[in-house]
């Protein structure tokens, strides 16, 4: 299963779902039933698997043990939290698919919220498994046979869908703004590019998001413009309106402006396409705009698709812009 290069979890990078890992390197000289326990829980936010356990060495009755000593804490059939039931963050999630046994991924709208998409974790959990799985109280388990390692990812030590998969399976349930919503963000934060979504639609032909995601992606194909072109297009809309010329690359205070009126305190900045901007250009964008606000000068920003697609109404706005 392929690593995704996110922020790194304070688990083992070769933890895998249903196996127990190796951890001979830091085994005391007789280590004890409850020193594996804790070892395993603390690779997993604190919860373990029967299965786990079991192939850790501890028996039936050990496990039976705990659970009634309280040690032990149910949380679905087969997985336990160890040593309270107040969970810690995400605690829940690796349960979910732990829970669901081996070549489980955190699917849907929880592995959106796991990779950072959406900002507000939803109750029921969702789960997307290789084979027929039984329904368990507070999760939503999905059933796909033909998932890839291509389709797969590890994050924070949970095994979870690949963000084109995610966005995939979210394009059937999501509303367009949603998506939209979410797509901006897995190509801002760089976890996926437009050509990678594009040939992951083309993969899942018969997934039932494929259409709703491709119709997305097709609007949303950035014209072809280089910033220059989009400065000489803006200028020609402009001169063919009749409107004043600006001064066209010239610095306000410490910004260099694409075009400027300085006379009517107008600024105009023509934007890229707004995916293949990073958050920190997203922020610096808006520094800026906030500095030359100060300095007096309204801002107004134009897209390469409206020079390209809304010419009239982008003339529209810079007319009334200059007669304020």
């Amino acid at each position: 299963m392929p690593d995704i290069a996110f922020e790194p979890g304070p688990r083992l990078a070769d933890l895998e779902v249903g196996l127990v890992v190796d951890v001979g390197a830091v085994r005391p000289p007789h280590p004890g039933r409850d020193w594996m326990i804790a070892t395993l829980a603390t690779m997993q936010y604190g919860v373990v698997s029967r299965q786990q356990l079991l192939a850790a060495g501890i028996g039936p009755g050990a496990i039976e043990t705990r659970l009634k000593q309280h040690r032990l804490h149910p949380l679905h059939r087969g997985v336990y939290a160890v040593g309270h039931a107040a969970l810690v963050p995400l605690a829940r999630e690796m349960a979910a698919v732990l829970a669901c046994g081996p070549g489980a991924l955190l699917s849907h709208w929880s592995a959106a919220w796991l990779l950072g998409l959406i900002e507000v974790v939803r109750e029921l959990i969702d789960v997307t498994v290789p084979t027929s799985n039984r329904k368990r109280p507070g999760l939503r388990v999905h059933v796909s046979r033909s998932l890839t390692p291509d389709d797969t990812r590890r994050h924070r030590g949970i095994p979870v869908t690949a963000p084109e998969r995610t966005l995939l399976d979210l394009a059937e349930q999501a509303t367009e703004r949603e998506l939209e919503r979410i797509l901006d963000q897995a190509i801002t934060e760089n976890l996926t590019t437009r050509a990678t979504l594009v040939a992951a639609v083309e993969r899942w032909q018969g997934h039932r998001g494929t259409k709703n995601l491709r119709a997305l992606l097709a609007r949303d194909h950035e014209p072809a413009l280089t910033r220059s072109e989009a400065e000489e297009r803006l200028l020609a809309l402009i001169r063919d309106a009749a409107l004043p010329d600006p001064s066209m690359n010239q610095y306000v205070g410490r910004y260099m402006v694409d075009a400027v009126w300085p006379q009517r305190r107008l600024a105009v900045e023509v934007d890229g396409y707004r995916y293949h901007s990073s958050r920190g250009a997203f922020e610096r964008d808006r520094r800026r705009d906030a500095e030359l606000t100060a300095a007096g000068y309204r801002v107004i920003r134009v897209t390469w698709r409206q020079l390209v697609e809304e010419p009239l109404a982008v003339v529209a706005r810079l007319a009334r812009a200059l007669e304020r």
